[in-house]
């Protein structure tokens, strides 16, 4: 019947699907006998027309949405009408999961002799709802979805139930990561680790590159990153052991034999993110622009695969110091979101918040922060309107519009609105400091960073004891943590610098903190890293209130070399991506990532004094 739907002009099957949603209420309950692809047209053609309501009832239908999930070519236009029918305010996603739910307790609690098979299709549905509920960004529902699937998978034994939970594990981990649910992040990282020991006991064999770049993606939201790293780097080995891991099967040149491409994407990205936190800028940039190359090839410029890629390229780019370039990239991911899922989406409000940041850092120097402050609080209220109270997702937000908001306060040289200002940001970060606590302790990086950005606004707020204490608060987590050389801890001792050079006037204490400030961005990023002028100037203004002449005139030809060295930097500045440019077979390029040198460029991330918040 496909076939002969296939033959008919474009033209007169348009005008079929047209003359079905016309009479759809007569036959409704026949347009179930027709092909998936069919029904998808007449369902879509139902959202094209503002029929909501009439595609809410059918949408809510577990059978009917389990046949348009098996669509896979048109799951753009599946998000889009989805995400309409939850702006319109049915409560499709919650009607789906209660339903999936109810299925899986009938299949356990009245097994018979088709058990096995149904539970067979009941997973396998688990997995198409749960993903697709996790791509469109309702992850609650996803991961009741995804825990449902995981209790179905375990009333069967051997390798192909193990291999059936190890690909829910991987689904429910990434929700649960994506979602801030760590405690449940974990018990699911331990299954999954039982579980593979189960099928490597048995000496069964599996392709796990995904499973362990969630394992990455895991540890790096929780700021651990040496783990997120090693697992990053077993995540490539994993797709470099898969023969020919490049393009899927469709192009002529290359095939995939056991790793789907979406995944390939997913290590590399993760695996890119991971080097820029370890500051391996030449590994990052060659991982992630073959993810944004494959990306694009395979799945095109609309995809919102391409965007998680082009939103990672920006995270590489904002950390090398590329800051033009990253709000570019950012502008552009944010865009393939709003065109797939409107305004009212989780995924909206992350891409608002990433490029708010990036031109917070682009306009530091500038003062012009309206369009920051812009999507600062669209995706805040985005956040507000879909999340629980108080989720952690909000404490980054809030985070970066408390930012902008000092600076703004700042440049309103005392005027009544500076007070006002400093007030909000204040009650920003203490709220986003309250959930880090709550959700990663005391000793994290991120509570040690929403220190450090409290310790910022007390001195702007000239309250420079209380700047003092959160100041060495940061230092001391990120030391226990870190270590004493790293990026963060001098972004931390720089910080407390200015503080005891600007304000403090204990101009002894500020000389020795930016000598060591001075001397990590050395050995870390050389010599011209950006960070360093905060620092020679900072020790300018030292030498100048101390009278220390010869002192000043050495620094001021240090500062004056290091202009010349960043005009040279800014010559060799990532260039923009080529769209003439495809991607390379990424065994190749896996094998190159090991080949490149671990020691870092000179090139530096960016300036430490917008980049307190990251």
């Amino acid at each position: 019947m496909a076939s002969l739907f296939s033959r008919v002009p474009k033209s007169l099957y348009k005008a079929a699907v047209s003359a079905v949603v016309e009479n759809y209420m007569c036959v409704r309950k026949e347009l179930r006998t027709l092909p998936e692809n069919i029904q998808f047209d007449i369902y879509y053609k139902l959202y094209q027309e503002d029929r909501l309501c009439q595609l809410g009832v059918e949408f809510s239908d577990l059978d009917v949405f389990a046949q348009m999930l098996k669509v896979s070519s048109k799951r753009l236009l599946l998000l889009h009408s989805f995400q309409s029918l939850m702006d319109h305010g049915t409560k499709v996603a919650k009607e789906l999961t209660a339903a999936y739910s109810r299925r899986c307790t009938r299949a356990m609690a009245q097994p018979d002799a088709d058990t096995h098979s149904f539970h067979e299709r009941l997973i396998d549905l688990g997995l198409r709802l749960g993903g697709f509920l996790s791509d469109a960004g309702w992850f609650s529902e996803s991961e009741k979805v995804l825990l449902n699937c995981q209790d179905l998978c375990q009333t069967g034994d051997g390798p192909k139930y193990w291999r059936r939970s190890l690909e829910c594990s991987h689904k429910l981990l990434h929700v649960q990561t994506a979602f801030c649910h760590f405690d449940e992040a974990d018990k699911t990282h331990h299954y999954a680790l039982n579980i593979l020991k189960c099928l490597q006991d048995a000496g069964e064999e599996a392709n796990l590159a995904g499973l362990y770049a969630e394992f990455s993606v895991l540890y790096f939201i929780r700021s651990q990153y040496d783990e997120a790293y090693r697992w990053s780097v077993i995540a490539l080995k994993e797709v470099a052991s898969s023969s020919c891991q490049t393009l899927p099967c469709q192009c002529q040149h290359h095939h995939t034999q056991h790793l789907p491409t979406r995944v390939t994407v997913d290590v590399l990205r993760q695996a890119a993110k991971a080097c820029v936190v370890k500051r391996e800028f030449a590994r990052a940039e060659l991982l992630i622009k073959e993810a944004v190359y494959v990306a694009r090839e395979v799945f095109g410029s609309d995809h919102l695969k391409y965007s998680d890629s082009l939103l990672d390229y920006g995270f590489y780019l904002l950390n090398f110091d590329s800051i033009a370039h990253s709000v570019q990239v950012y502008k552009t991911a944010l865009n393939i979101r709003l065109s797939v899922f409107g305004k009212w989406n989780i995924h909206v409000a992350s891409a608002h918040e990433d490029l708010a940041y990036a031109l917070y850092v682009h306009e530091y120097s500038s003062g012009r922060f309206l369009e920051a402050r812009e999507h600062a609080e669209r995706a805040i209220n985005i956040m507000k309107e879909i999340l629980p109270r108080e989720h952690l997702l909000l404490a980054s937000s809030q985070r970066v519009k408390a930012l902008i908001l000092e600076e703004i306060a700042i440049d309103s040289m005392g005027n009544d609105a500076e007070k006002e200002l400093l007030v909000a940001a204040e009650e920003l970060h203490l709220s986003a400091l309250k959930l880090a606590k709550l959700a990663f302790g005391e000793m994290n990086v991120q509570t040690a960073k929403h220190y450090g950005n409290l310790g910022r606004l007390y001195q702007s707020m000239k309250k420079f004891q209380e700047a003092e204490k959160m100041h060495l608060k940061a230092i001391d987590i990120k030391e226990q943590l870190l270590g004493k050389e790293d990026y963060e801890v001098a972004l931390s001792v720089g910080h407390l610098a200015s503080l005891y050079n600007y304000h403090m006037l204990q101009y002894r204490k500020a000389e020795e903190l930016y000598y060591r400030s001075i001397a990590i961005g050395h050995k870390l990023f050389g010599q011209s890293y950006s960070g360093l002028e905060y620092d020679y100037r900072g020790l300018l203004h030292v030498y100048t209130e101390l009278g220390e002449v010869e002192k000043v005139a050495q620094y001021s030809f240090v500062l004056n070399h290091w202009k010349m060295l960043r005009d040279l930097n800014a010559r060799r500045e990532v260039p923009p991506l080529d769209p003439t440019e495809q991607p390379r077979p990424v065994s190749e390029v896996v094998a190159r990532f090991f080949e490149v040198p671990v020691e870092p460029t000179a090139s530096a991330p960016p300036k430490p004094e917008p980049f307190a918040a990251v």
